[in-house]
């Protein structure tokens, strides 16, 4: 007999509802800073180090200027950095992780500067130790800026002790590591063309100096040759173009190519305006002569080629400089110039001679070294701060750049007086790109001064000969056999930096720095053996001294005759002032972090170093040379490189853009885990882009995976181990998520392992959006809501507490914060936090390829029905899909018989669904990319159940009013 459905209750509370207090609204801003001082309050980093019996994992920081607010290039880093400590943490080491900070060296010293400036006081009139003692507490102030910035991205790590470059015992270390290269004879004072800061008076390593556009001014020059016994050649002029005037007061030389095909060429005609004269004769190259001639205002009708100039020719000429006998020059330039062939001679550019400055240019200097003239070629005409020597005829006192970074007086004098003396043939100006002061921002330029190197290719005796016997050979041989390069093109530009590197420039003439802790022999030259002093034991009174009190000390009054006397005579002796290149510091970090703390490594070596794709010429770079000549090897095992971060059209960030993004600013309106998600959504191996836009996706990431973990909590409400049911007992449908959690956790384990950020959440990502909530949770919905304990339904909540465990773990790493809210909502308690567990592990033979593969094809089934519904939604024929029970139509019998054993109604979330092998109609809908499949629509048949709302015959036939045989059982 049928029951009596006019009077149906309300069944609402009779339904498996998720149950949770997890907001769909994250308010990250507000509520991060909450979970920090949770963190800090439980120790959870202290915790983790308690850990017994694990393997050790050691990120190496390499250490930021403590000078300024954090960009988005320090968020990036840091958050790549945290996201290889945490995931190696849950992997089951000891991922250890010490922040550092870069403290000496010219960004800091030049804040103070500026300080000075603005108060009008001068440096020089400051005593040194106090001048010091203002940069370290400048620093001081912005490590503890920085520190608390750099914990509010969520960065874990060993806050309260970090490593600081400024500490006694770091600069002890410092010292000591530059007096091996003291001992082991690598260390020599050299005198070659360095880049040079006018602006802060000081050499500059290759890592400070970046590249600008600049205008330059560009002449051709005319030298005029002399003395060839040949009439045809002799009065003519050699013709040379340079981009830097100022250095032809310093010219020594012209060289030219031993393969290009040179020319005598003749001035014919000429209009009003032009430095040539007719009958005037240039040897040009010949792939040169008709842009040379243009550049002069001479065209193809105002000259002629005479004749052939061979190398036997051109080695017969001597050239004299344009200002040789110029009234007033004092013999400065009568000199002949020497006149020889030299390979960096090309006919591509310019006029096929090279004017050689070889105090001002590289290869001019190695050309006349090698050649053992350098005595012949050197000058020193070019003072610290960029002007011409007081004396210098004509120049004398002009500088090159203007006190403020801008064009000098020097140029304009240079190239007025060669035109007053007809030395000019052509001028114009250039736009190229310049190297310029990263601190300054002033172009640079070559300038010879002595300074202290330490040679790359000397050999070393040291005991350590097993990967090379000089620092190069050591460096190139790491870089292959022992370093591991991610992305792998790492390995080849640091390769080819180091192949082709000169010898290292450590010395600065700065104040704020460790100081280049030798001595130097009063009366001998650099080239003596005894020049330097090597002693073990003044070495050792250093080092000590410098651990009591500091770097410091050996500005003190009396330092020298402490550390020497009863030694040697201190009279003997003068005492190096210079101090070393800031990346000598970084690169001896390894000394004082890796070797020396508790929380070091037993080899002194790194797991990983990470930085941006600058740091090849940087701190990679420095530490692999500083290391190789301390301990013989690579100081890391591998290699980690992201690049820039760009605008959302590619472009550079500036501030005089305005398209800056400040991570404070991002942080303040979406929360630091959206900063985070953005790192691990972006190929941090390349260049990467953020903006308004770009956030904005990515918040909608964050909110659809924020979803995911809401429904699982919901579900799990009440969920206990009574509940939990054996896999072997599952339905298939919870087997195949079973199965893809075990090929997922080892897609995340070797994704982590392989610092593949982007890949990992990818992959957890579509499986938490498109496999689970998309289709899993969408089926499961009816069974967790509608069901009572029924074996499906407990399945499915095993599924769900196993999913769980390992998506909010999996994902911690990334969404620090978010995944312990997560974790937080289940498992409350005052020592509860997701980031004190390791990822579980997932059992292999949960794996089924063919359950799969099978689950695959219905799945294409499922989605030619889906997206025939669609349509009939779309068209209002029906407002949900439980209206429908279609007829799928399918050529393949293997697909038909395998739906035949599932319960596809369910799968398509239908009230009903029959699958035929009959012929589908013209009519049916079909999916092009999804043959053999065709959908016909058909309306369920029966009354709408009030509880789970599918349409079925039996509804209103049970005890319970208006509902469905399953659910008068659930209610029963």
């Amino acid at each position: 007999m049928c029951a009596d459905t006019t009077q149906t209750p309300d069944y609402k509370d009779t339904l498996n509802l998720p149950r949770t207090e997890f907001p769909m609204r994250a308010g990250l801003p507000k509520r991060e800073p909450a979970w920090l001082d949770r963190w800090e309050k439980i120790g959870v980093y202290d915790r983790l180090r308690d850990k017994q019996g694990r393997k050790p994992f050691t990120l190496h920081d390499g250490p930021p200027y403590a000078n300024g607010h954090l960009h988005i290039g320090h968020a990036l880093n840091k958050t790549i950095k945290d996201m290889i400590v945490r995931s190696h943490q849950m992997m089951g080491f000891d991922a250890r992780y010490v922040p550092g900070w870069d403290c000496h060296g010219l960004p800091i010293e030049w804040k103070i500067e500026e300080q000075y400036r603005k108060k009008g006081k001068n440096k020089d009139e400051v005593p040194v130790i106090d001048f010091r003692q203002e940069c370290r507490k400048f620093a001081e102030g912005w490590i503890d800026i920085q520190r608390e910035e750099f914990k509010r991205l969520g960065i874990a790590g060993n806050w309260a002790d970090p490593y600081i470059t400024m500490d006694y015992h770091a600069e002890a270390v410092i010292a000591d590591e530059f007096m091996k290269f003291l001992m082991n004879g690598t260390l020599y004072q050299g005198s070659k063309p360095v880049m040079w800061s006018p602006i802060e008076k000081t050499a500059l390593a290759e890592a400070e100096v970046e590249y600008h556009d600049k205008e330059s001014f560009t002449i051709w020059v005319k030298f005029k040759v002399v003395d060839t016994g040949d009439t045809t050649l002799d009065n003519a002029y050699v013709v040379i173009w340079t981009t830097t005037p100022w250095t032809m007061p310093s010219n020594k030389a012209v060289v030219y190519g031993k393969d290009i095909s040179y020319g005598l060429y003749e001035v014919t005609g000429r209009p009003e305006e032009c430095w040539a004269r007719i009958g005037d004769r240039y040897l040009l190259a010949d792939n040169l002569a008709a842009d040379v001639f243009a550049r002069a205002r001479l065209d193809d009708t105002m000259y002629r080629r005479l004749c052939d100039v061979t190398q036997d020719d051109l080695a017969k000429i001597q050239l004299q400089h344009p200002l040789a006998g110029a009234e007033g020059s004092n013999g400065e330039w009568d000199d002949i110039r020497d006149f020889r062939a030299a390979d960096f001679v090309t006919d591509t550019e310019g006029t096929g001679f090279v004017h050689c400055a070889p105090s001002h240019g590289m290869e001019e200097f190695e050309l006349y070294r090698d050649l053992g003239m350098l005595e012949q070629v050197i000058t020193y005409n070019v003072m610290d701060d960029g002007s011409f020597r007081a004396d210098m005829p004509f120049f004398g006192g002009k500088y090159i750049l203007s006190r403020k970074g801008g064009e000098g007086d020097a140029n304009k004098a240079v190239i007025d007086k060669l035109a007053e003396v007809g030395g000019l043939l052509a001028r114009g100006k250039i736009k190229h790109s310049y190297p310029h002061s990263w601190r300054s921002k002033a172009p640079i330029i070559y300038r010879n001064t002595p300074q202290w190197f330490v040679s790359v290719d000397r050999k070393l005796d040291d005991g350590m000969n097993q990967m090379g016997d000089n620092i190069r050979e050591r460096a190139l041989r790491s870089i292959d056999q022992l370093v591991k390069w991610t992305p792998p093109s790492g390995r080849n530009r640091l390769y080819s930096m180091i192949e082709a590197r000169p010898d290292w420039v450590l010395s600065r003439q700065r104040a704020w720095g460790v100081p280049l802790t030798c001595f130097t022999k009063k009366g001998a030259l650099p080239t003596d053996p005894d020049y330097l002093l090597r002693n073990a034991e003044v070495n050792t009174r250093i080092k000590a001294a410098f651990e009591e009190h500091g770097a410091d000390v050996w500005y003190t009054d009396g330092f020298k005759q402490q550390v020497l006397g009863g030694i040697v005579n201190p009279d003997d002796y003068d005492q190096v002032f210079d101090v070393l290149d800031v990346w000598f510091d970084s690169g001896s970090t390894h000394a004082f972090v890796l070797r020396d703390r508790e929380d070091g490594t037993d080899d002194g070596i790194a797991d990983v170093y990470m930085e941006g794709t600058d740091q090849h010429r940087g701190w990679f770079h420095s530490s692999m040379l500083q290391a190789c000549g301390t301990i013989g090897r690579a100081p890391y095992r591998n290699v980690v490189t992201h690049g820039f971060t760009l605008d959302e059209k590619g472009n550079k960030m500036s501030k005089s853009l305005g398209n800056t993004i400040v991570p404070e600013e991002v942080v303040k309106q979406y929360g630091a885990d959206i900063l985070r998600l953005w790192v691990a959504q972006t190929d941090y191996t390349a260049d990467q882009r953020i903006g308004p836009e770009i956030l904005k996706g990515v918040a909608d990431s964050y909110r659809r995976l924020r979803n995911t973990m809401r429904f699982m909590l919901g579900s799990l409400a009440d969920f206990t181990e009574a509940d939990r049911i054996d896999p072997a007992e599952m339905p298939r449908l919870e087997r195949w998520v079973l199965s893809r959690l075990a090929e997922l956790d080892e897609q995340v384990r070797k994704g982590y392992a392989a610092f593949d950020f982007q890949g990992v959440f990818s992959a957890v990502f579509n499986f938490a959006t498109v496999d689970l909530s998309a289709f899993y949770f969408d089926v499961r919905k009816d069974a967790l809501y509608c069901d009572g304990d029924t074996p499906r339904r407990r399945a499915a909540r095993t599924v769900l507490d196993i999913l769980f465990h390992r998506l909010t773990t999996w994902l911690a790493p990334v969404l620090v914060f978010t995944m312990e809210e997560v974790w937080l909502e289940r498992f409350p308690g005052e020592d509860s936090s997701v980031h004190l567990v390791d990822f579980p592990d997932t059992p292999t033979d949960w794996r089924d390829p063919a359950l799969e593969e099978n689950m695959a094809k219905i799945r294409r089934v499922r989605r030619a029905v889906t997206a025939a519904l669609e349509v009939q939604r779309r068209d209002k024929v029906i407002g949900s899909s439980l209206e429908a029970a279609p007829v799928v139509h399918v050529e393949d019998a293997e697909t038909r018989d395998l739906l035949a054993t599932f319960d596809v109604d369910d799968l398509c979330i239908t009230s009903g669904l029959t699958v035929t092998a009959d012929p589908a109609p013209a009519e049916a809908f079909r999916l092009p990319e999804i043959e053999g499949v065709g959908v016909v629509f058909e309306k369920a048949e029966g009354a709408k159940c009030q509880r789970c709302w599918k349409i079925l015959p039996d509804v209103g036939r049970h005890a319970h009013p208006g509902v469905c045989g399953r659910c008068d059982t659930a209610l029963s």
